[in-house]
């Protein structure tokens, strides 16, 4: 693999995946089996974008038109986008003169409805047109109903922020099927990505999904509405999370296979240069800039915590107690890099 159209800033990753029977490295546990391991996906090749696929323009509530939305992520190497107004389809045939071989543009929108006063908002990448929000007569039904709006045209949909205005949480989404894609990390100041006050955070209730068996990715967004003025920490300013896809080409039908595939991390300021998985053993390597220090996080079922690592690359070897092993990669300034859930082969697992 060669780095591709992100740029230098976009640090490349290189996913190997072995299919090697032998333990890669020593387990520290007396309880370690020798036949627990990784379900190892298919060994892939391609490059790696970087992309975001929430934003937004004056197309909706957005405060720049789409063609400089579009120029400022095309101008920070980013290599794709999707332009995600709030019911409002932006075509990227208008926007054609700014694409590049190295720059895409995927058509896109925020599918916005709502539950008896609580916001529903699902994205649809790879939409062919306008896709209509739907109601239901339950809050479920209403996520559900515009998840199946968006599988209906063949776009892929991913749920948008469900702390926002405290709209849903674990017992909505483990209802909800025909999803692959959950914002865990949203850039706008308003979503509540942590939690508070006895609601968890999204990636606690991303956890929730997982350790129910569920295979759900999860995704890292800007929700950009400002790009004129001020930077801010209270306002939505672009470039606060994306994520690194990897696939054959930079094509829309191949970014979303990736995606809807787990073949991607998420971040929303750490760059990853390098991912290892063998049948037993996760590497995590970092792309270090400056002084900055990091911590690797190893998080499995019930978001318990497995180990943590401050070298690099960070190491787990797996043993015979979980289901899946992800991990989160925090810097000294608090930005943050997730990669997605490797599983455990069920037949290898304690019974």
């Amino acid at each position: 693999m060669t780095p591709n159209s992100a740029g230098p800033a976009q640090a490349l990753l290189l996913l190997v995946l072995t299919s090697c029977t032998a333990d890669n490295g020593r387990a520290d546990t007396a309880s370690a089996r020798s036949d627990v391991r990784f379900e190892v996906p298919e060994p892939f090749s391609g490059s790696w974008y970087k992309g975001n696929t929430h934003t937004h323009t004056t197309a909706s509530d957005g405060d720049t038109p789409p063609d400089e939305v579009a120029r400022w992520y095309r101008d920070h190497r980013y290599a794709f986008l999707v332009l995600s107004d709030h019911n409002t389809f932006v075509d990227p045939e208008s926007l054609a003169n700014l694409t590049n071989s190295a720059f895409l543009l995927i058509p896109g929108q925020e599918v916005t409805s709502s539950f008896d006063g609580t916001p529903v908002h699902v994205n649809g990448l790879n939409l062919p047109g306008l896709v209509e929000a739907r109601t239901s007569p339950t809050l479920v039904g209403t996520v559900q109903a515009n998840v199946d709006a968006v599988r209906e045209v063949e776009g892929v949909p991913h749920i948008n922020h469900p702390n926002f205005r405290w709209a849903f949480g674990t017992t909505e989404l483990r209802q909800v099927e025909r999803y692959r894609l959950l914002e865990i990390h949203n850039g706008h100041p308003q979503v509540h990505n942590r939690g508070g006050g006895g609601t968890p955070g999204v990636e606690a209730v991303w956890d929730s999904l997982l350790t129910d068996g569920r295979r759900v990715y999860g995704i890292a967004v800007d929700d950009a509405h400002h790009f004129q003025g001020e930077f801010a920490p209270d306002r939505a300013n672009p470039g606060r999370g994306w994520v690194s896809v990897n696939a054959p080409e930079l094509e829309p039908g191949a970014i979303m296979e990736a995606l809807e595939n787990g073949r991607f991390y998420a971040s929303g300021g750490v760059e990853l240069s390098d991912i290892v998985v063998s049948n037993r053993r996760i590497e995590v390597h970092i792309a270090t800039r400056d002084d900055f220090r990091y911590t690797t996080t190893f998080v499995g079922a019930g978001g318990r915590v497995l180990g943590r690592s401050v070298e690099n690359p960070a190491v787990y070897e797996l043993h015979d107690d979980v289901s899946y092993v992800r991990a989160r990669v925090e810097d000294s300034m608090g930005y943050e890099a997730w990669t997605q859930p490797v599983f455990v082969l069920p037949d290898t697992m304690i019974p």
